[in-house]
């Protein structure tokens, strides 16, 4: 992800029918795709993937369904006392009085809260509001866990409250020992009433010092039982993603490396991770979205991980490639989490955490966006030549573009990004015609249209966007692999606009480029059929697969138009080798609206989304009009019926 700040939102789109069978309807044709069903090339089965980095809260406060922030009293620096937000104190000076201290029993994060109540029959104590709010649904169990301490035995109320601190949603009490050694708290919530912007509140109501430590609270109910928030999670098992990269971009870089995304302090206890400051997108993240988790939610995708690690340099300082051996070791260590044998060092670690199958980690990226930077071509080596050494078959990212010239140096492949207006976006879809096939093959790991065109997801960057996966898939014998970028948004943090999927705390969407990317699910490991688009128009792109449908086993020619258009156009399409349409089962799938600029949003979140409907005049010759600024689909069931 390259670093921008957040450009102003445009608004846009256009307007579509489509006619079949009826020359004189359509008038005079302008444009024609003829399409070979019996020849063509297998289109790589890692094509189409998705990229994941924390930003834009993405993980913690989305994807990760914990719903305290600042769990462990971390974010206000080692430094004690320290700020708590977002937390705040319930109750007043004259109550209870709140400070940090470093007396936690944990090493990696020494940081504990210490409460101390003043009085007696007054409930006070502390409040957390999670990110923006937590969703607390009626008749749906969530799970607290904390650790706590006191000098004397002291009860205290775990609760989760609504309109805005004003009715409790679901309670429950439990009495610390009195002790002075901590203990783990653990409780189950059932909601009784609903509020999306909840708070967790932790109080006493007994004069004495309560210290707290690693509050957290999540659904029961999470994506496959390991903590992922369900819904959005579907959103990505929908796209059926061929890849997940992760955790980043920048993210991984960071803008210093101290700040820099370290796979070892992410992985173990929860409560054990110190977490660390995003200093590119500037939040505080606990890292209960770690490396493990990363690998899992892959896994539970049924799709390749590409981890993504530093190589040794940030934004702002970088490490000599004479001394990079660390960094080198680091990376060694974390494949060997990933994928080692359960009794070795690292992978013991990994079935601790209970997983003892190693994980199928076979691509690594060095570095994200560094191939400028003046120590990357040297750290790169080192890296490569020892990955290699002691995993041969793991396959290397480059971060140096290779679409003007060869690299330099060995990799499997080689990272691409494009930020672009539409039109550019468009046009590109030609970029790879010319690249030399042989070598490292590309990985389109970052695209999208944005600034003005895009503005927070609009239709007209989604079309420009389908063309140049058109021209990916046309040129797949040389790219290997593409996702667009950024995933997630919650929109209480737009960082970057626009993103495939927004949400908060309750509530999702897919913009026009997420429906957009539902065009390509079944590109990947189908049959790239031999085409030849003819026209006078610069506006068109089209792509024509085969494919056999997962669902029910039926064998598909699949046509994709995009018309980049203000105007609408017309097409003939031509299929030779083709015997037998069964018209029942042949569908046309749309993608438009009435402006170009218009845009999904939680008002109106299915505005823009594909239109499926009958094809019944399907055959192997047909007449079409396409849509201004449009995606359209042709699926022609090849399979006789029975």
């Amino acid at each position: 992800m390259a670093f921008s700040p957040v450009f102003g939102v445009a608004a846009l789109l256009l307007c579509f029918f489509t006619v079949e069978g009826n020359d004189s309807a359509i008038g005079n044709l302008s444009s024609t795709l003829v399409v070979d069903v019996n020849g063509g090339r297998t289109i790589p089965e890692t094509l189409f993937g998705i990229f994941f980095e924390e930003i834009n809260h993405a993980g913690a406060g989305g994807l990760w369904a914990e719903l305290v922030s600042n769990r462990g009293f971390e974010s206000g620096g080692r430094t004690v006392p320290s700020g708590i937000f977002p937390w705040t104190v319930i109750g007043n000076e004259s109550d209870i009085s709140v400070e940090t201290d470093a007396t936690s029993c944990f090493e990696n994060n020494k940081i504990a809260l210490r409460m101390e109540v003043h009085s007696d029959n007054k409930e006070v104590g502390v409040s957390n509001p999670g990110y923006w709010g937590m969703n607390i649904e009626q008749g749906k169990k969530y799970k607290v866990v904390f650790y706590g301490r006191s000098e004397t035995p002291i009860q205290l109320t775990v609760s989760f409250v609504g309109d805005y601190g004003q009715t409790k949603l679901a309670s429950a009490t439990v009495s610390t020992n009195g002790t002075s050694g901590w203990r783990k708290f653990e409780t189950i919530l059932e909601a009784q009433a609903t509020d999306h912007h909840a708070n967790l509140q932790i109080t006493a109501s007994k004069k004495g010092v309560i210290w707290l430590d690693q509050v957290s609270a999540m659904p029961v109910d999470t994506f496959k039982g390991h903590g992922f928030r369900n819904d959005l999670a579907q959103m990505l098992v929908d796209m059926k993603p061929r890849f997940l990269r992760f955790p980043g971009g920048c993210f991984v870089e960071g803008g210093w490396l101290r700040n820099a995304f370290r796979w070892k302090e992410t992985v173990g206890p929860w409560e054990e991770r110190p977490g660390h400051f995003g200093d590119v997108w500037m939040y505080w993240t606990d890292d209960g979205i770690g490396y493990f988790e990363f690998l899992q939610l892959a896994e539970d995708l049924g799709t390749p991980p590409i981890w993504v690690f530093n190589n040794g340099i940030s934004h702002n300082d970088e490490v000599n490639t004479s001394v990079i051996w660390p960094f080198v070791q680091e990376a060694l260590d974390g494949i060997e989490f990933a994928r080692g044998d359960p009794k070795s060092k690292w992978g013991s670690l990994r079935a601790d955490m209970g997983h003892p199958t190693p994980f199928n980690l076979t691509y690594v990226a060095v570095g994200n966006e560094d191939c400028g930077k003046y120590n990357y071509q040297g750290n790169y080596l080192v890296f490569y030549n020892a990955i290699k050494k002691a995993y041969p078959d793991i396959k290397i990212i480059s971060n140096c573009d290779a679409t003007a010239a060869s690299l330099d140096h060995p990799a499997d492949l080689y990272d691409f990004h494009i930020y672009t207006t539409a039109s550019d976006m468009f046009s590109q879809r030609n970029k790879f015609d010319k690249v030399t096939r042989g070598g490292a093959k590309a990985f389109v790991s970052e695209y999208a249209v944005w600034h003005e065109d895009a503005g927070s997801g609009s239709l007209f960057a989604a079309v420009a966007e389908a063309g140049f996966l058109i021209g990916l898939e046309l040129n797949s014998d040389a790219v290997s692999m593409a996702s667009y970028a950024p995933l997630f948004v919650n929109t209480n943090d737009r960082s970057w606009m626009p993103d495939s999927i927004v949400f908060d705390s309750y509530q999702l969407y897919g913009t026009p480029s997420y429906w957009m990317q539902h065009f390509f699910k079944e590109s990947s490991g189908a049959l790239l059929l031999n085409s030849t688009l003819q026209s006078n128009s610069s506006s068109l792109a089209a792509s024509a697969i085969a494919y056999q449908n997962a669902e029910n086993k039926q064998n598909f020619v699949k046509i994709k138009v995009v018309n980049f258009g203000e105007t609408p156009e017309n097409l003939t399409i031509t299929l030779n080798g083709l015997d037998y349409v069964q018209q029942a089962l042949s569908t046309m799938t749309v993608l438009t609206s009435a402006n170009k600029m218009d845009e999904n949003s939680f008002a109106d979140p299915m505005k823009i989304v594909p239109k499926q409907t009958p094809l019944k005049n399907a055959s192997k010759d047909m007449t079409v009009q396409l849509a201004s600024y449009s995606i359209t689909s042709f699926d022609l069931c090849r399979t006789a019926s029975n």
